[in-house]
């Protein structure tokens, strides 16, 4: 049907135009406050480095062998519980990084934003600073980042603690993310400039609750657990493109994980609701010679809502994988 520009010339059809281009302008102000209010909430905890050309935001804690720990979807370092890190920081030196495109690091420079990508600025993170055959930690999202970097760059990595790791194709995005799926990187920037931060702190809490779920959602993870700078609009943006990025990396990677020879652990809580325990568990233990598998009460956010546990698990790991280095 052809254009009729007769239509504009309609005083209701003028008036509807004004009032979307008014609210998109009030919501375009209302996100920027939003973000800055945010940001004087859950202030930078780390340093900025610049890594190949991406500024790297990361908090270097304690003395000893190094664990890396590296966050999941929608997430910073943050989400990491600081019971946690405090109990890994007192034996160990404990670098915590926010992966590219989220937190208060930039998005990769000058390309797309992918698994790989963000994998090789982790890679000269752990060379720039100096660490030897670290112990990496992912979380969910992180996992994945975590076993890109043991794929790409073996020689970076002394071994791997996975907790509730996504290591599969999976057809449906769960729900918490289900509103950052939009394949369009015009559209998502365009929703993150404008309607994305409003609602996401309208409907927080039931979005972070099904994170947790079936655990409750802690009263302080908003703040104490960086939950707040998910819902900025860089953070929105960059989840969005995660989701697209994690797609296009895993067929490559599952058929590359019976390739990994270093050792590797695997965690899950038994009732995670995000990530099914045996489709991201059992089959990359299956998959990988060695791997093993451990589960325990709780959800997928487990290394927030369960410190000691998980903590009591990372150092087990770093135990085992520092004595079988020591007999070779």
């Amino acid at each position: 049907m052809p254009f009729d520009k007769r239509r504009i010339g309609n005083p209701l059809i003028r008036k509807l135009i004004l009032a979307f281009i008014v609210s998109v302008l009030a919501l375009a102000l209302i996100t920027q406050v939003a973000g800055y209010w945010i940001e004087s909430r859950t202030p930078r905890d780390g340093k900025l480095l610049m890594i190949d050309g991406t500024s790297l935001h990361y908090l270097d804690r304690g003395v000893g062998s190094p664990i890396v720990l590296i966050h999941g979807l929608s997430g910073q370092m943050r989400n990491f519980a600081p019971e946690l890190v405090n109990k890994l920081a007192a034996n160990h030196r404990v670098i915590l990084i926010d992966r590219p495109g989220s937190g208060y690091s930039a998005p990769l420079a000058g390309r797309p934003n992918t698994l790989n990508g963000q994998a090789d600025v982790v890679a000269g993170l752990i060379t720039a600073l100096g660490l030897e055959a670290p112990l990496v930690v992912g979380h969910s999202l992180g996992g994945a980042v975590a076993l890109n970097l043991a794929l790409n760059h073996p020689d970076t990595v002394g071994a791997l603690a996975l907790i509730a790791p996504v290591t599969q194709q999976q057809e449906s995005v769960p729900s918490a993310f289900s509103a950052m799926n939009i394949r369009s990187d015009g559209l998502r920037r365009f929703l993150s400039l404008t309607f994305a931060t409003p609602l996401g702190l309208l409907i927080f809490n039931p979005s972070a609750q099904s994170v947790f779920a079936p655990e409750s959602l802690p009263a302080d993870f908003a703040i104490t657990g960086g939950g707040l700078l998910s819902i900025r609009p860089q953070s929105y943006f960059s989840a969005g493109g995660d989701l697209f990025a994690l797609r296009d990396a895993l067929p490559d990677m599952v058929a590359r994980y019976p390739l990994l020879q270093m050792p590797i652990g695997i965690l899950f809580g038994r009732n995670d609701k995000a990530l099914d325990p045996t489709q991201h568990g059992v089959s990359l233990r299956d998959a990988v010679p060695g791997a093993t598998l451990t589960q325990m009460d709780g959800g997928h956010m487990i290394v927030f809502t369960a410190p000691d546990p998980v903590s009591d698990w990372i150092l087990d790991q770093a135990n085992e994988f520092e004595q079988a280095a020591q007999h070779d």
